[in-house]
C-alpha cells in the first residue's frame, strides 16, 4: 500500500530522531511491500529563520493533504526572547488547531528491563502500563483574552481557560473508547473544588458516563493525581485531562519510564475506534534539546514509538506497529542503552547506532 506522510524534524535534536524513525520506517516499507511518500517541510525555529513564521501556509497546506504527520522537536535557547513577536511554539499550536487535532494520547508504559533505570522504587513502577488523553485545543494555551499590559501601578497579564460542553464532550469519550478497549477504568482529572470550567468538565463527564456502563469511571483533582502518579501509578488504566494539567502530568508520568526520550505521542482529529483510520500528528514528548544536538547522543524511542502509533491508528497497520513495538523491545532486552537510559552492565549506542539495531530488528522480527 502507499501512503504519503509530512515529516518536520524541526529544531535541535529533531532532525537526528527523525533519521533515525524514518529509517524503521523504511524497514517497514521493504518487509511490508508498502510504500512511504515523505514530504518534509520546515516548522518552529528553522521556519520562523526562513520565513519569518513558525510554520508556513505551505507546510500546513502539505500536512493537511497527508495520511499523518511526524515531528519531532520545536525550540531553543535562539529564539528564547519573550519580547519576540514569534516563538517556535507558535507552530506547533497552528498545526493543532490547523489539522484539528483535539485528542492527545500519551502512553506510559515501564520496560520490564528498566525498572532500575529511574529515581522510584522497582516495586512501584513494575507494571505500569496506561495512557493519558489530553485536550488539545483549549484551555489556557488559546486563552482569549490573552494579552499583557501597563497599568499606573505596574504590568499586568491575563489568560483565561475556557472550555464548551462540546470541548469536553468529545476528548471525554476518547477516554471512554480507549478505557473500553482496555481496562475499562477511566479517571477524569479535574480541580472541581475550585474552577468553574473543571465543574462543568465533570459535569459532562458523569453525564456521557452512562453510555459507557461497561467502564468505571473516577474523579480526581489534579493535585491528588499528580501524587498517585508518584505513590501508586499502576493504579491508572486511562487518564483524560483537560490542555494545561495534561501538559504538566505527562511530563511528570514520562520519568516512570526512566527518561522522556522514551515515551511517544499521538494527536488525534477524532475519536479511535478499532478498524478506523484517524488522521494524526505524531511526535515524541521530549523537546528539542539544543544542548544535545549533533552529538549522536539523543534518544531516537521516543520517535521510532510515535511512527508505531501513527501505523496503528492512521495507516491502520496494527501488525506494523507491533512489529516495531517488538523490535524496541528487543534491542533494550540485549542490553543497548542510549545516555539516558544507561545503567551499570549495559552497552551504550548513540542515536544513529540505536536507530540502526531497530531497523535491523524490524527487518527480521516475527510477531507471534
Amino acid at each position: 500500500m502507499q501512503f504519503k506522510i509530512a515529516v518536520l524534524p524541526g529544531d535541535g535534536v529533531g532532525p537526528e530522531v527523525t533519521t533515525e524513525g524514518i529509517k524503521v520506517l523504511q524497514a517497514i516499507a521493504k518487509r511490508f511491500d508498502h510504500s512511504f511518500k515523505l514530504n518534509y517541510g520546515l516548522v518552529g525555529g528553522v521556519a520562523i529563520d526562513e520565513t519569518g513564521t513558525a510554520l508556513p501556509k505551505d507546510v500546513l497546506k502539505t500536512c493537511q493533504k497527508c495520511d499523518g504527520v511526524l515531528l519531532a522537536a520545536v525550540g531553543g535557547p535562539k529564539w528564547d526572547d519573550p519580547r519576540a513577536k514569534v516563538h517556535p511554539e507558535d507552530g506547533l499550536l497552528a498545526l493543532r488547531k490547523g489539522l484539528g487535532l483535539f485528542a492527545n494520547l500519551r502512553p506510559v508504559k515501564v520496560s520490564p528491563v528498566l525498572v532500575d533505570s529511574t529515581n522510584l522504587k522497582p516495586e512501584i513502577i513494575r507494571g505500569v502500563d496506561f495512557i493519558f488523553v489530553r485536550e488539545l485545543t483549549g484551555g489556557l494555551y488559546f486563552a482569549r483574552p490573552k494579552r499583557q499590559w501597563q497599568t499606573s501601578r505596574g504590568r499586568r497579564a491575563t489568560d483565561s481557560m475556557t472550555y464548551s460542553e462540546q470541548e469536553i464532550e468529545r476528548i471525554v469519550r476518547v477516554g471512554f473508547e480507549l478505557a473500553r478497549s482496555r481496562h475499562k477504568r477511566l479517571t477524569s482529572v479535574d480541580k472541581a473544588n475550585v474552577l468553574e470550567s473543571s465543574r462543568l468538565w465533570r459535569q459532562v463527564a458523569m453525564e456521557l458516563a452512562k453510555n459507557y456502563p461497561d467502564v468505571e469511571l473516577d474523579h480526581m483533582l489534579v493535585d491528588a493525581c499528580a501524587m498517585r502518579l508518584i505513590q501508586n501509578p499502576a493504579y491508572f488504566d486511562v487518564l483524560v485531562t483537560e490542555n494545561m494539567f495534561g501538559d504538566i502530568l505527562t511530563d511528570e508520568a514520562s520519568m516512570l519510564a526512566g527518561s522522556m526520550g522514551m515515551l511517544p505521542s499521538a494527536s488525534l482529529a477524532g475519536v479511535p475506534k478499532e478498524e478506523v483510520r484517524i488522521f494524526g500528528m505524531y511526535e515524541p514528548i521530549h523537546g528539542s534539546a539544543p544542548r544535545r544536538a549533533g552529538l549522536n547522543m539523543a534518544n531516537p524511542i521516543a520517535t521510532i514509538l510515535s511512527i508505531a502509533m501513527m501505523l496503528r491508528y492512521s495507516l491502520g497497520l496494527v501488525k506494523e506497529a507491533q512489529t516495531v513495538e517488538a523490535a524496541v523491545e528487543s534491542v533494550l532486552n540485549e542490553g543497548y542503552r542510549t545516555y539516558d537510559i544507561m545503567s551499570e552492565g549495559k552497552i551504550k549506542v548513540g542515536t544513529k547506532e540505536m536507530g540502526n539495531l531497530i531497523a535491523e530488528k524490524v527487518g527480521g522480527a516475527r510477531i507471534v
